[in-house]
């Protein structure tokens, strides 16, 4: 299925996953600049531009209305399921000094889960997506490797995760206690499933070196 690169204007932690041909890549107004760092070439440079201006001679921009309900990276995502992609890489979508944006962003994943999509947020060597009524699979990078699962809405309803340090058994998870935080990766491969809900879950990553 086809894959999309999202840059976003946060923190850019280094490039984990690199675009190939047939890629669809879109600079999400400041992440240009993320772009021009790690020598790409974006198919599209969309945004209101309150971080950068589009370089003149950028064959494709899209120029978004500064007043508007999508923040620039939703519009990016709806640009990618308009070209038919189904797996999204999302770099520059967390950290800088908007907490505000890392948590839409993270609201963002489920956003595609809901479409038949799946979504990768990347922080700093760590990762996150987004379940629902379903299970999941993390294979194990990292010794000891961090892992943490978070209510994404009123409660999730059955959650099971093996092959962790603490496992759970028809747990239910709920926003208002984090008891999915800070667990460790302790199998080869872990297994988190949800019968009833949604989460999201983000493990650590190799530091690069």
């Amino acid at each position: 299925m086809k894959r999309c690169f999202i840059f976003a204007a946060g923190s850019f932690y280094g490039l984990r996953e690199r675009p190939a041909p047939g890629d669809f890549v879109i600079a999400a107004d400041g992440g240009y600049q993320h772009c021009l760092r790690e020598k790409l070439q974006p198919d599209l440079l969309l945004g209101d531009f309150d971080s950068m201006e589009p370089p003149a001679d950028f064959a494709r921009v899209c120029r978004l209305p500064m007043e508007k309900d999508d923040t620039d990276t939703l519009a990016a995502i709806r640009e990618g399921l308009e070209q038919s992609c189904g797996t999204f890489y999302i770099y520059g979508g967390t950290g800088g000094k908007r907490l505000d944006h890392t948590l839409a962003n993270l609201q963002a994943l489920l956003f595609l889960r809901r479409r038949g999509a799946r979504g990768f947020l990347y922080d700093d060597d760590f990762v996150w997506t987004a379940i629902e009524n379903e299970a999941f699979t993390v294979a194990r990078t990292v010794e000891w490797g961090l892992f943490s699962a978070f209510c994404l809405g009123d409660r999730a309803e059955g959650v099971d995760e093996a092959g962790f340090q603490y496992p759970l058994k028809d747990a239910v998870l709920t926003p208002d206690f984090p008891l999915g935080v800070s667990n460790h990766i302790l199998e080869a491969e872990a297994r988190i499933s949800v019968r009833k809900g949604a989460l999201a879950v983000g493990w650590e990553l190799p530091s690069f070196i």
